[in-house]
């Protein structure tokens, strides 16, 4: 399998829960350089929602 994991030159979310009992991780990275990491479910949540919010795709390639 390819490394998911977001890095500058391609930018995303990665989330990853190999089990029910495993705390989920997050790490993200977009096109502007903003990064961040999260180990629990809660926080992995709350990265996955701030990063949808204010990130990736919703402030597209130019805005930061």
């Amino acid at each position: 399998m390819a490394n998911l994991t977001p890095t500058p030159d391609h930018p995303g979310l990665h989330v990853s829960k190999p089990s029910p009992n495993a705390p989920a991780t997050g790490s993200a990275v977009c096109h502007c350089g903003a990064t961040a990491t999260a180990t629990g479910d809660n926080q992995v949540k709350a990265l996955v929602e701030g990063y949808t919010a204010n990130h990736g795709a919703s402030h597209g390639r130019t805005g930061r």
